[in-house]
């Protein structure tokens, strides 16, 4: 199975912003921790990250049709951004949301996310783990 992962504006501060929220472990400790997670389930990942949101959907759109499904942290992006749901929409790929931190148990914008109806399902509040979630759906179908 091929899953492309796309995370949103700041995750690249992963372990910089805000550690107290977000965890010490950094970017870089998030791409290798899934890479080796496929590795180790013969997955093929890739991983790409863009704080643009037009990228966002270019890095989609180019890369949708190399792929079985698709994970994707959208970042503030989840809470108002109809181009990435429209992005979601326009493909045939499955999607699934993820998060790094409850984001129920945090500010109330944070409960919003335009892109959930075009995603098949929605992970958070496990850390990294949360992208395991998301991958385990996708390959479980």
């Amino acid at each position: 199975m091929n899953i492309l992962v796309v995370n949103g504006p700041n995750l690249n501060f992963l372990g910089i912003r805000e550690p107290e929220i977000y965890g010490r472990q950094s970017y870089n400790d998030l791409v290798n921790f899934l890479l080796a997670y496929g590795d180790l389930h013969n997955i093929y990942i890739e991983v790409y990250q863009s704080n643009s949101e037009g990228e966002i959907i270019d890095i989609i759109q180019n890369n949708y049709q190399r792929f079985d499904g698709l994970v994707i942290n959208p970042g503030a992006y989840t809470h108002y951004s109809y181009a990435i749901y429209d992005c979601l929409k326009s493909i045939p790929l499955s999607a699934v949301e993820v998060h790094l931190t409850d984001i129920y148990s945090r500010e109330d914008f944070r409960k919003i996310s335009v892109i959930e109806p075009a995603c098949v399902s929605k992970f958070y509040g496990k850390g990294f783990n949360s992208y395991i979630d998301a991958i385990n759906h996708l390959i479980k179908g």
